[in-house]
C-alpha cells in the first residue's frame, strides 16, 4: 500500500499534522507513507521512524504554476491507494486531482471546492485540540480497517546530530552540569511576541531565583534583536548565551534536544521541544486559541493564554490583553515545571 499525505504550511503546523503519518504507519506497517511540506519544513522529518518518503515543494515551486503542477503531477505518477489532502486548498486539491484511480481521496469539506475527493470531512466542533481535528481526516478509512490511533507527533534527532550541537554549545561556553533553559524571545509572527519589557523582567528574576542558563536561539535575520534584548539584561554572571546561531531549523531542533526546558512566545520551535519531550511552557498572544494549538497539554507541556487569566477582556486593547500575563504570573509557572521536572 502507499499513501501520501499532504501538508504545506509551517513548522508547528506540519510537526502537529504528523500524527496522521505516526497513525497511518501503525496501522498499516508496510505501507509507504509519504508526506509533503514546504522545503524549509522537510529537513525536520529527516530519519522519522514513521515516514517513509519527505517529498519537498521549493520556494520556486511555490511561486510557479506551471512547474508547480509539474512537480504534482510527478509525484502522483506513484498511484498510491490513499491520498490525504490535509491542506484541501484549491492549490493542494491538484494532488487529489491526478489522483483519481486512488482508492481513498480525503479532504476537508469547504464550499464550492473538494470535487476530486471521495470523502469530505467536516470541520468537527468537538474536536479537543488540532492534533485531534486531524486525526478525524482518517475517519472513512474506518469503514474497512481498524486505525490505530496515536496522537502524538515526535522527531528523531540522531546521536551524531545532538552530540555535534552540543559540543557547538560547548565551545560558547555552555556548562551541562548546570540546567540549560531555551527561551523564544521572538517569533516570526510579530504579533506573537510577548511585550519585551516583561520577557526581560521574567529572564532577570529567573536568572537571579534559579541557577539555570539561558540560550536565546535564532536564525541569521533575528541575531540582531537577540543581541540587543541581551544588552538590557542584568547578566553580570554570564549565564545567558546568544552566542549559538542555528542555520537551519534542523539545527534549532538539534539545539533543543541539548536543552532541559523551554519557555517563550508559542509557535513552531516550542511544537519542537514538545516533539523533542523537552518541558515546555509557552505564552500564547491573544488571538491565539491555547486549546487548539497546545496539543496533548500535560504538566510537563503548559501554556497561558489571556482567557486563564480573565474572561471578560471586551474593551481591552491587544497590548493591554497581553499584560494581563503578568511577569510574576510567567515566572511562576515556569519555576513549577522547572522544580517538577528539571532541577537536578
Amino acid at each position: 500500500m502507499k499513501i501520501l499525505v499532504v501538508r504545506f504550511k509551517q513548522i508547528g503546523d506540519a510537526i502537529l499534522s504528523s500524527s496522521i503519518c505516526n497513525t497511518l504507519k501503525k496501522t498499516f506497517p508496510d505501507a509507504e507513507i509519504d508526506y509533503v511540506l514546504y522545503e524549509h519544513v522537510v529537513p525536520l522529518f529527516e530519519n522519522h521512524k514513521y515516514i517513509d518518503n519527505v517529498i519537498k515543494i521549493t520556494k520556486e515551486e511555490q511561486k510557479n504554476p506551471f512547474k508547480y503542477f509539474l512537480k504534482v503531477w510527478k509525484i502522483t505518477r506513484k498511484k498510491y491507494d490513499i491520498v490525504i489532502d490535509i491542506m484541501s486548498t484549491p492549490k493542494s486539491e491538484f494532488f487529489t486531482l491526478l489522483s483519481l484511480s486512488s482508492v481513498y481521496r480525503i479532504g476537508r469539506k469547504k464550499k464550492y471546492r473538494g470535487y476530486t475527493y471521495t470523502h469530505k470531512i467536516e470541520e468537527p466542533k468537538d474536536a479537543k485540540d488540532k492534533v485531534d481535528k486531524f486525526l478525524r481526516m482518517l475517519k472513512p478509512l474506518e469503514e474497512k480497517y481498524k486505525i490505530i490511533y496515536d496522537n502524538n507527533y515526535t522527531l528523531t534527532i540522531t546521536k551524531e546530530e545532538k552530540e555535534y550541537m552540543r559540543n557547538k554549545m560547548k565551545e560558547a561556553g555552555i556548562n551541562f552540569l548546570k540546567p540549560v533553559v531555551a527561551c523564544a524571545i521572538n517569533s516570526r509572527v510579530p504579533s506573537k511576541v510577548y511585550p519585551i519589557e516583561y520577557m526581560v523582567e521574567v529572564i532577570n528574576t529567573l536568572l537571579k531565583d534559579l541557577d539555570i542558563q539561558i540560550v536565546f536561539y535564532y536564525s541569521p535575520d533575528e541575531k540582531d534583536f537577540a543581541h540587543n534584548v541581551h544588552k538590557n539584561l542584568l547578566d553580570d554572571n554570564k549565564k545567558i548565551f546568544s552566542n549559538i546561531e542555528t542555520t537551519s531549523i534542523r539545527e534549532l531542533a538539534m539545539l533543543l534536544s541539548n536543552c532541559d526546558m523551554f519557555f517563550g512566545n508559542e509557535g513552531g520551535p516550542r511544537h519542537l521541544a514538545q516533539s523533542l519531550d523537552i518541558p515546555s511552557f509557552a505564552i500564547f498572544n491573544p488571538d491565539s486559541d491555547k486549546k487548539e494549538w497546545l496539543a496533548n497539554a500535560s504538566d510537563r507541556h503548559q501554556g497561558v493564554e489571556v482567557r486563564d487569566i480573565r474572561t471578560n477582556t471586551e474593551n481591552m486593547t491587544r497590548d493591554e490583553k497581553y499584560r494581563l500575563m503578568t511577569p510574576e504570573y510567567i515566572v511562576s509557572k515556569v519555576k513549577e515545571i522547572y522544580f517538577k521536572y528539571v532541577k537536578r
